[in-house]
């Protein structure tokens, strides 16, 4: 699965990799960790060439209450998907709601024997890459608060993955380059949405073993 990423660049350089005129300031996110829900750069269908923040953990919009919604957000982080069309809290959003997420690297876990050693994953051939996700804009009737939620597609692992992420073996969606404008766009079919859903190569990916366990920490140190 995938529950933890990082973000590390500034406006410039998001605004050169999405062709975004004028991206909002932010600083970079050395450890974004999805049960704290967290608000991070994406770019949605509906508004292609605007960066927008929304909140990692998607509430679909048939949630009544705002504690039902914070109650769903710690379990939508990630859409697996291979059920992202039947699965009731994505079926819709993965039609007509689809977004790219810009990341520079994730953290997974190995496990051996009983240690868990965390590893940082990156892209070889992408400084910032992008994982498909879905999102939904999700109102809270009794306030007129509108949340802007969004959750990251997940895969079977490829080789690499499957050595890093041994006890699961998944792996984040990760979109081609050339596919990310073909993502957003108004595309009807479960066909033509299934074909940018692929496993990113293994020789396209690299990983480091991290020596901390305080993530954000050891990416500010190697990153910052």
């Amino acid at each position: 699965m995938c529950f933890h990423y990082a973000y590390i660049a500034d406006k410039i350089k998001t605004g050169n990799r999405y062709g975004v005129a004028n991206p909002p300031e932010f600083e970079s996110v050395f450890h974004a960790n999805a049960f704290a829900n967290p608000s991070m750069p994406v770019i949605t269908a509906e508004e292609p060439n605007i960066i927008s923040y929304y909140n990692w953990g998607l509430v679909p919009s048939w949630i009544k209450s705002r504690k039902d919604a914070d109650d769903i957000s710690k379990k939508t982080g990630n859409a697996r998907s291979e059920t992202v069309f039947e699965k009731p809290s994505f079926r819709s959003a993965i039609k007509s709601r689809r977004c790219i997420i810009p990341a520079t690297g994730f953290y997974e876990w190995r496990h051996e024997g009983k240690d868990k050693i965390p590893h940082f994953v990156t892209t070889t051939d992408q400084e910032i890459f992008s994982f498909a996700g879905i999102y939904e804009n999700w109102t809270d009737k009794s306030t007129g608060e509108i949340l802007h939620t969004y959750s990251i597609l997940t895969a079977e692992a490829n080789e690499l993955m499957e050595y890093v992420h041994n006890n699961r073996s998944r792996m984040p969606v990760i979109l081609a380059k050339e596919d990310e404008k073909y993502w957003l766009s108004n595309l009807k079919s479960k066909e033509e949405i299934e074909q940018c859903i692929t496993q990113y190569p293994s020789n396209k990916m690299k990983y480091e073993v991290i020596d901390d366990k305080d993530l954000w920490s050891w990416a500010s140190r190697r990153f910052g």
